[in-house]
């Protein structure tokens, strides 16, 4: 049986919307006027995947489901399946569980896929925009080796960690971004509608200003009169960066020289290498041989160049070189992952070393991030006060030389 996405009018002339299983679309159909309803559209879900893949790399099941919300019905899946339930009634378990009508479809055509005498991987593998390559995998090892539930687990364990890191490093960067925004905020209208006024009554005077003043004029001027053209450039700089960067050549030279920022750099290496590390250990630990592992371990770090270092190291692996003299060669890893891992494949606990470099490296770049959030609060309110010195000064300067005059 397959699984159908139906529009159909209710007796009440009310378009309504659904998916139902059956053999045939025709099938389908009967099923709707058996429940007085008469059927617009009638279309295989599997189908209509495949057609919205081509048209907009996507469409309904392209990133359509969330981190969480995958490593929850991954978690669902895993139980069931280890109570001992078939592998088409898990599924069927899972979809009527969501409420979310998108995952409920997805895992409706899974089910539908399994159903015609797929695996579950490849099942999985048919929605690519919703299942990674390494899911993918880590399923196929699993249900080869016979521990489907035990790796379920452990993919929904990654998710869920992956998840809580990024959540992190999200509410880390709230407040300083927060901060900034707050900062131009002030400066702008101090520069807008403040400082035009006060400087008003000293123009009117007729006495030379200090340098200060006139340059804080000069500033207040041009942002009142150019502040749109300042607007447009930035965002016609954001709009041309984006554009840019969508280019490979130009944004893998951009990622090269992300690395090379202090504090940035240092960062997104030690972030990619980290998620590199855990993906290979959940991948190994699942029983995938280690140079298919290296492939699918490289698609998950972002930057390019690290990307491009990396992609040939499940080449030299498979010629017989150790996975550490591959991963020293790239030179993005750091001194201790190479030890940790060297130290693996010497004792045969591979997975393991992996997993606690990984974690390592995650919490060494949780900590670092902590230590640049606290520095970046102090010196921005640093700046943010020397802004506002700057402009009491330009405003106090004439009032102090009038007085002199006076006097």
């Amino acid at each position: 049986m397959a699984v159908y996405e139906f529009v159909a009018l209710d007796a009440r002339g009310k378009q309504q919307k659904g998916t139902l299983e059956a053999d045939s679309a025709r099938q389908v159909r009967q099923m709707l006027r058996e429940k007085r309803m008469s059927p617009l559209d009638v279309e295989l879900v599997a189908q209509k995947q495949k057609q919205a893949n081509s048209k907009a790399g996507g469409g309904l099941f392209s990133r359509s489901i969330s981190t969480s919300d995958l490593s929850m019905v991954i978690r669902q899946l895993a139980t069931l399946i280890q109570a001992s339930l078939p592998i088409e009634e898990a599924l069927r378990a899972v979809a009527e569980q969501q409420e979310k009508q998108k995952i409920k479809k997805i895992f409706q055509a899974v089910r539908s896929k399994v159903l015609e005498g797929y695996t579950l991987a490849q099942s999985m593998e048919s929605f690519p925009g919703v299942f990674p390559s390494m899911y993918c995998a880590t399923v196929a090892a699993g249900e080869h080796a016979g521990f489907l539930d035990k790796v379920l687990n452990q993919l929904a364990d990654y998710s869920e960690n992956r998840q809580q890191s990024q959540q992190k490093i999200k509410m880390a960067l709230v407040y300083p971004i927060l901060l900034v925004v707050a900062s131009i905020a002030i400066v702008s209208f101090l520069l807008g509608f403040v400082v035009p006024d006060i400087v008003k009554v000293f123009i009117d005077s007729g006495q030379e200003l200090p340098a200060l003043t006139q340059g804080l004029i000069d500033l207040s001027n041009l942002f009142q009169n150019y502040w749109y053209f300042m607007l447009l450039g930035v965002i016609g700089f954001i709009y041309i960066t984006r554009v840019l960067l969508s280019k490979p050549p130009i944004k893998l030279r951009f990622h090269r020289g992300l690395l090379r920022v202090p504090l940035i750099g240092r960062f997104n290496r030690q972030m990619n290498t980290a998620r590199f590390a855990s993906t290979l250990s959940i991948l190994t630990r699942s029983g995938v041989p280690l140079v298919e592992a290296l492939k699918i371990a490289t698609e998950v770090v972002s930057n390019l160049y690290i990307k491009a270092s990396v992609g040939d190291v499940a080449q030299q692996v498979s010629e017989g070189l150790s996975l550490t003299k591959a991963l020293e060669q790239t030179g993005h890893f750091s001194p201790m992952m190479m030890h940790m891992i060297a130290s693996g494949e010497a004792t045969g606990e591979l997975d393991d070393m992996l997993e606690r470099t990984a974690l390592s490296q995650e919490t060494d770049l949780e900590n670092r991030m902590s230590v640049i959030v606290g520095l970046f609060e102090p010196l921005t309110l640093m700046l943010m006060g020397g802004i506002v010195l700057v402009i009491v000064l330009a405003i106090l300067l004439p009032i102090l030389n009038m007085n002199q005059l006076l006097n």
